[in-house]
């Protein structure tokens, strides 16, 4: 089959989609479908922008850009239009596809699928849902709820989901949310749960055995137990309770690591400036694959955040990696997410609502004091990614929904569990 995959950001580009896309595109291409990829010539942050790429399969179409970056929403949304004005004219340009996958980055772009669609009528759309809009931007306060903004925005949702064949979500509680709010009453949108996964591959025991990542064997991470938050930290997250905790803990061996960015760095940074939270450290992201595995490997356990509000809206997607790594995962966020289904599935970890600094505090306390007892959750961890959240166990899925597309229908299925 002929497979396009729509989405700004494409690897090499360190963007948690922009590698899962790749994935998703090299296992369909070893299995014959000729794939193409529209992407955005510009990075998700400005270390990571890359230029066109080589290659017949998959062949990757890169977009001009202005990459004016993410600072202000007014530059990220002339990078949107641009992208969505570039991917627009190169769909028009195809040749017929049998399939295109859009993901989410940026919002609705989909709507480019449907101008292709209108010239090639048998093509079969699938919308891969990464981040719900405008729920996200609602509950984050950039646009008021109900507001002309949001009901523009749900319009144009009830209007794309009534074109689609097929909805993948990253778990039932954003696809719940999504199948009430558009899947019109009279018709039943065939839908699939998919988790993010990591590649198999890039966390063999060959591919873990790594020098350590050099501020390791330095002060203030020297010989502590490190609690890592390793990639975006923006307005989906919440860290109150972190900060709590870390205050609590400043004159034991830990320290909380922050390897990323985001809209709530700043703050991040200030209060540690304020406060003199020695054991609150920062760092930039890290542009290759390699130093993020010699960082988990150092790490004592991971730590991810949700807002109360966001679950079924977002999808954390640092899990997988760190389940890759056998890191325990310290969850404060709301029940139902995708965190807390493999914590409370797997026995991987501690997964709480935000406040409960005293459960926090208790479980890094535990990690350092029985390191025997911790054991067993790092095992449940490489098992959980091992189970469900690697490429080997989630590309199979995409090939029974792409194939499922082109079988006869007795009748339109929902949400598969």
């Amino acid at each position: 089959m002929r497979i396009t995959i729509i989405n700004q950001f494409y690897a090499p580009d360190i963007s948690p989609t922009a590698h899962l896309a790749a994935s998703l595109a090299e296992g369909l291409a070893e299995h014959g479908h000729q794939m193409t990829i529209i992407a955005s010539r510009g990075g998700y942050v400005e270390a990571s922008q890359v230029e066109q790429s080589a290659g017949d399969n998959p062949r990757v179409h890169r977009i001009w850009t202005p990459r004016l970056g993410k600072k202000t929403i007014i530059k990220r949304c002339i990078d949107y239009a641009s992208f969505y004005l570039g991917a627009a004219y190169r769909m028009t340009r195809l040749a017929p596809q049998d399939v295109i996958i859009s993901l989410t980055t940026p919002p609705y772009i989909a709507w480019t699928s449907i101008l292709h669609r209108a010239l090639h009528p048998r093509t079969k759309l699938v919308l891969w849902n990464m981040d719900c809009y405008p729920e996200a931007t609602e509950r984050a306060g950039i646009f008021k709820t109900g507001g002309l903004v949001s009901r523009s925005m749900r319009w144009l949702n009830r209007q794309l989901f009534g074109r689609l064949d097929h909805l993948i979500c990253l778990d039932h509680a954003m696809a719940d949310l999504l199948l009430d709010q558009y899947c019109r009453p009279h018709r039943t949108l065939a839908t699939t749960v998919i988790p993010n996964w990591e590649k198999a591959a890039y966390f063999a025991p060959s591919a873990t055995d790594l020098s350590p990542w050099p501020p390791m064997e330095q002060p203030p991470l020297a010989g502590k137990f490190i609690v890592l938050y390793l990639g975006n930290a923006g307005f989906g997250h919440r860290f109150d309770t972190i900060i709590q905790a870390a205050r609590r803990l400043r004159d034991r061996e830990v320290v909380f690591l922050f390897v990323g960015g985001g809209k709530a760095w700043d703050g991040l940074k200030e209060i540690r400036q304020r406060e003199g939270l020695e054991n609150f450290v920062l760092h930039g992201y890290v542009q290759q694959k390699q130093d993020t595995i010699r960082i988990m490997a150092a790490a004592g356990c991971a730590l991810i955040s949700l807002r109360e509000d966001m679950a079924g809206v977002m999808s954390p997607s640092k899990m997988h990696a760190n389940l890759a790594m056998g890191l325990p995962i310290l969850y404060v966020g709301p029940a139902g997410s995708n965190v807390d289904e493999a914590i409370v599935r797997f026995g991987c970890g501690l997964s709480v609502r935000e406040g409960d600094v005293d459960a926090v505090v208790g479980f890094i306390e535990s990690a350092m004091a029985d390191p025997a007892s911790f054991g067993a959750m790092k095992i449940a961890a490489r098992k959980a990614f091992e189970t469900a959240y690697c490429d080997e166990k989630t590309l199979p899925m995409f090939e029974r929904v792409i194939s499922g597309l082109f079988e006869p229908q007795t009748g339109v299925h929902a949400h598969q569990r």
